[in-house]
């Protein structure tokens, strides 16, 4: 049996202990928060016991696998104290706020010997592992360019807690958190990113948030090509983010349970090797082969 401990039980929290919750082989004994309330209200609802700090947590119960579901500012100490306990580690996005700390996270991790996983579940849906498998082929030839929108709905209200919007806490706006899943997508398909140039501005929510709200982003990637990401999260609706590879794919939404990779190309190979609409699995399942405890990848 893996013992499965969950820190922080705000919103994101709920997601991570319903999928452990549903693994056979897991048993959450653990959940802490600076809020009794909340710590309280998690363990009643999955049986486990309720903590104040993750250093109470992992000396009562030193738990095999540790879910860090803490503000931006918290996860890399947090992440070095679990692993230094000797548990297995994964951790929200971002894993780090800066170069030095995620320098000091993989070396706690290279120290520990313990894995470590960080929480970018969008890369085993269905449609982006088909896109990664041609990619990776060159069956229809290089990647030229990847280029990807990120135009959710963030309002005054989404900023309303304590740490949101904030500089000592969220530590970055639009970039370090709407978009970095698309981001990541990018540099996933792409080969990694080389070198990059970026405009940050604070357009919608000035005077709201002290972080950036609007970012444009040019990379150059390993595979040569180049990366576009236009993020300006203030639309009046919540369009899903879009991500688009010319030359192969025409786009890729992804659209959590309705997810779908819609492929146009003039070549007769093309036309014959893809379908247009690829479903994927609902994102329940994605998320549980991401954050399940024999899930943790390095």
């Amino acid at each position: 049996m893996i013992k499965a401990a969950v820190i922080g039980c705000g919103n994101i929290s709920r997601v991570h202990l319903r999928v452990l919750s549903g693994i056979p082989d897991v048993k959450i004994v653990g959940v802490a928060d600076i809020k009794p309330e909340r710590a309280g209200a998690a363990a009643e609802e999955y049986g486990a016991k309720a903590y104040s700090s993750l250093a109470e947590l992992l000396n009562a119960e030193e738990p095999d696998c540790v879910h860090i579901c803490t503000p931006h500012y918290l996860h890399t100490p947090m992440a070095v104290e679990a692993l230094e306990a000797g548990a297995n580690v994964f951790v929200e996005k971002p894993c780090s706020v800066t170069a030095e700390e995620a320098g000091r996270l993989l070396s706690a991790q290279r120290k520990s010997g313990r894995q470590l996983g960080v929480c970018f579940q969008n890369r085993y849906n269905s449609c982006v592992r088909y896109v990664k498998g041609i990619v990776d082929s060159g069956e229809f030839g290089s990647v030229k360019a990847i280029r990807a929108f990120v135009t959710w709905s963030r309002g005054a209200d989404y900023y309303s807690d304590d740490w949101h919007g904030t500089l000592d806490k969220e530590c970055g706006g639009v970039l370090i958190n709407q978009a970095i899943h698309t981001v990541d997508l990018i540099q996933y398909l792409g080969g990694g990113c080389e070198s990059l140039t970026a405009h940050t501005a604070n357009d919608h929510l000035r005077g709201v948030i002290e972080v950036e709200d609007n970012a444009c982003v040019l990379m150059r990637l390993g595979c040569g090509a180049t990366g576009l990401v236009f993020a300006p999260p203030g639309c009046s609706t919540p369009p899903p983010p879009m991500l688009r590879i010319p030359e192969c794919f025409s786009r890729c939404s992804l659209r959590g349970a309705s997810s779908a990779l819609r492929a146009t190309g003039s070549s007769p190979s093309m036309k014959k090797a893809v379908s247009p609409r690829y479903p994927c699995p609902p994102q329940r399942s994605a998320t549980a082969r991401s954050i399940g405890a024999r899930g943790i990848r390095r």
